[in-house]
């Protein structure tokens, strides 16, 4: 039987695109630089195990975290996209500028998901695979559907998903979960409020255009910047656990002095600022992102 030929205007999406453009954006539906920090944070995890799955295992497990990552990224572009038309910052996004419709997010999303979970399941366990269904189904549903949208806590309790992929990558090696994957658990959940509200202070306006109750919209930033040296001196210490139990090496300890003793410095000097000096904010939410990858390759370094 003899196929016809697809016409060249078929290749092309209603909004004119390419098949190649319309490849890069539903990567970009993924959140790829979020996804690149869920994946190594996870990585880490699977490395730091007392157990070691064997190269090929270990690598279609990191495939599926990425998915599961990607699956949530996509999933939570779907839902906002009435709100992202209406902020700035990613008003420029696949979905509001027309390039992928919400329908074909939604199936990507869940088709990435439910891959994703069976691909560890089998790569790996049950728990692993149980555990990265909960984080997607965390992110996607409990933060973006919920918390988002009606708390200014939306950050606190939904940077939970986002500290979860060492947990995973342990589990993945392991089948279990210790000690050391909830220490870096803990780091993760405690350094994602001073690095989102770093971000929100100089984008207040966007988040009370779309109604998103982040903290400076709602409290206002003198009380966003409190929070933001609070948890940061919190964080310090905590990012000290697993050297001090003994978990990591004198590498990482020193690592994360340092770096803690800046990321306080920075949290410091934006609890001082003017609320017309975005340069403060801007170099904390810039460092936090430093901080957590030099962080993680310590604890591959000892």
């Amino acid at each position: 039987m003899k196929t016809a030929a697809i016409p060249a205007s078929r290749l092309q999406s209603p909004a004119g695109s390419t098949l190649a453009t319309r490849g890069l954006d539903f990567i970009a539906l993924m959140k790829p630089r979020v996804m690149l920090l869920a994946v190594f944070t996870a990585l880490v995890g699977l490395t730091i195990a007392p157990v070691h799955p064997d190269a090929l295992s270990g690598a279609i497990a990191i495939l599926g975290i990425a998915a599961g990552a990607g699956a949530a990224g996509v999933l939570n572009m779907w839902y906002d996209a009435d709100i992202d038309a209406l902020m700035t910052r990613t008003a420029g996004r696949p979905i509001p500028r027309g390039k992928v419709s919400r329908s074909e997010a939604l199936v990507l999303g869940l088709v990435l998901a439910c891959g994703a979970v069976v691909v560890l399941g089998i790569a790996s366990n049950v728990k692993a695979a149980a555990l990265l269904a909960f984080t997607i189904f965390f992110y996607a549903v409990v933060y973006t559907v919920w918390l988002k949208r009606h708390t200014p806590q939306n950050i606190v309790i939904g940077g939970a998903a986002g500290a979860l992929p060492p947990v995973i990558g342990w589990a993945a090696a392991t089948g279990d979960v210790g000690l050391s994957p909830l220490i870096l658990f803990l780091i993760i959940f405690l350094w994602t409020p001073p690095h989102f509200w770093a971000l929100s202070l100089n984008r207040t306006d966007d988040y009370a255009r779309a109604g998103v109750p982040m903290l400076p919209v709602v409290a206002g930033k003198a009380a966003t910047k409190r929070q933001i040296v609070i948890y940061s001196l919190i964080l310090a210490p905590v990012s000290m656990l697993p050297w001090a139990l003994g978990l990591a090496g004198s590498i990482y300890g020193l690592t994360a002095a340092v770096c803690s003793a800046i990321f306080v410095a920075l949290a410091l000097r934006v609890g001082r600022s003017s609320d017309t000096d975005r340069r403060a904010a801007h170099r904390l939410f810039a460092f936090s992102i430093a901080y957590l990858f030099v962080l993680f390759a310590a604890l591959l370094g000892g």
